[in-house]
């Protein structure tokens, strides 16, 4: 079975409650989905994943301290990541804060691994990933949901060819 892997830091419970949805998104998308705060997920985590989706708070324009450490780490197994499904989330408290910032600097990384990137078509209103301004509100956690699915869609597919 395709498996989906949601990788997050959440310091409100704000992001908690869109991986929640994100995963949710995957298994509706026929995947088993895995949800991990990110100190618990490990480096095995990754490469064990079809499709790896994360998601941070943005603060000062970008994602937090602790998933950029994640991701540093995530140097270690590098070349192993390379064709999984990637994609990412971020909630702020402000419309202007820096949530595409944050969702670039995920997707920069991932695109470091050689990872296929998901972004979030024009339906849902986020192109690089899904977003929540303060807590989630029914249309971000409707797009978090989409995004798990299509995760959970492509990486069927790249697992399968």
């Amino acid at each position: 079975m395709t498996k989906v892997l949601v990788v997050y830091h959440s310091r409100s419970g704000n992001t908690a409650k869109m991986a929640a949805a994100v995963a949710e998104g995957a298994r509706n998308g026929g995947a088993e989905a895995v949800l991990k705060k990110f100190e618990e997920a490990t480096l095995e985590d990754l490469t064990g994943a079809d499709g790896i989706v994360l998601g941070a708070p943005t603060y000062f324009g970008t994602l937090s301290g602790e998933m950029k450490g994640f991701i540093d780490r995530s140097v270690r197994v590098r070349g192993r990541l390379e064709d999984k499904i990637g994609a990412a989330f971020t909630s702020s408290g402000s419309p202007t804060g820096g949530n595409e910032t944050t969702l670039i600097s995920i997707i920069e990384a991932m695109l470091i691994h050689g990872m296929v990137i998901v972004g979030d078509p024009l339906e849902t209103g986020g192109h690089y990933g899904a977003v929540a301004v303060g807590a989630p509100d029914a249309s971000a956690l409707i797009a978090c949901r989409k995004l798990g699915e299509r995760v959970a869609r492509f990486a069927k597919v790249v697992v399968t060819a």
